[in-house]
């Protein structure tokens, strides 16, 4: 941790969405059998809990202190899980290629799945980045990026690597943008970085409008989760994107129910309605 480390913490509603999430790994490591485990994680919460405990924010305050649902638990560190293996896939296949984390918050995926040869970028909004540099060390191999996902520069720094194979992941953030701004992203992803893949989560079309985009916007703020987070990017079913560009080719998709893990409890059963199912979930793209 930089000397530099403050005793308070001023962030957007969107950034401590990110700080919501890492703390879901925080809690979900310290189990007996985790579904996922996240030792970077935990390491740093030990020396972010003070900072947080003195915030005027009281959901920095209740992260702390590991007062979350246990439902988002579950729910985050599974999709983690899932998106770490579609990392782990790709570098299997790609041993030197590149990952980008869009939304990255403080998540620690390149401590997780780095094979030695990996690139990364963590790429987040300025005050998240500014908070991340504080507990995670740049390498030549590991960069992190300030930036609008929309700020197209961005995208420079990651074409100076080269011409690797590169697999772009984007974990509970399209959901929240505007939908003609993330059609725009995934076409210029498309064409500037022709042969790579693509990851995201969505949420079905329906769950955009209103009024139920703001009933879900209700439950979200009761696990925690910003204010300001409504659904407004949506699909209406997972080959949407390919209607977008014929250089756009569906791979796969995954939802959380899909794992059957005991741990999801009655909410398993949900699953097997393809409407529930469908709500949120991670479609994969080749990018031509």
């Amino acid at each position: 941790m930089s000397n530099n480390s403050t005793n308070s913490i001023v962030l957007p509603e969107v950034a401590k969405t990110g700080l919501l999430t890492f703390y879901c790994h925080v809690i979900e490591s310290q189990n007996q059998d985790p579904i996922l485990r996240d030792e970077k994680a935990v390491e740093i919460s030990r020396q972010l809990n003070p900072v947080l405990t003195n915030s005027s924010s009281k959901l920095l305050q209740k992260l702390a202190k590991g007062k979350i649902s246990k439902e988002l638990v579950v729910h985050i560190t599974l999709r983690a899980k899932r998106y770490d293996e579609y990392a782990s896939a790709f570098l299997k296949n790609n041993p030197d290629g590149i990952l980008v984390n869009i939304g990255c918050g403080m998540d620690s995926r390149f401590q997780r799945v780095d094979n030695g040869r990996m690139t990364c970028f963590d790429l987040d909004l300025p005050e998240m980045i500014e908070l991340k540099k504080q507990y995670y060390e740049e390498t030549d191999r590991y960069h992190l990026l300030a930036s609008a996902v929309f700020d197209y520069a961005w995208m420079d720094q990651v074409a100076r690597v080269g011409k690797r194979p590169i697999l772009f992941m984007a974990e509970g953030v399209f959901m929240y943008l505007d939908p003609v701004k993330v059609k725009e992203l995934v076409l210029k992803l498309q064409s500037r970085f022709p042969g790579s893949e693509l990851a995201c989560e969505v949420v079905t079309e329906f769950f955009t409008r209103k009024p139920w985009n703001r009933m879900v916007a209700m439950k979200l703020n009761q696990h925690g989760v910003g204010k300001d987070a409504v659904f407004t990017f949506g699909i209406k079913n997972c080959r949407e994107m390919e209607t977008w560009h014929i250089g756009i080719e569906y791979l796969d998709d995954w939802s959380y129910f899909d794992t059957r893990h005991p741990r999801l409890g009655r909410m398993g059963m949900m699953g097997k309605i393809k409407f529930m199912r469908d709500v949120q979930y991670t479609v994969h793209y080749r990018l031509y």
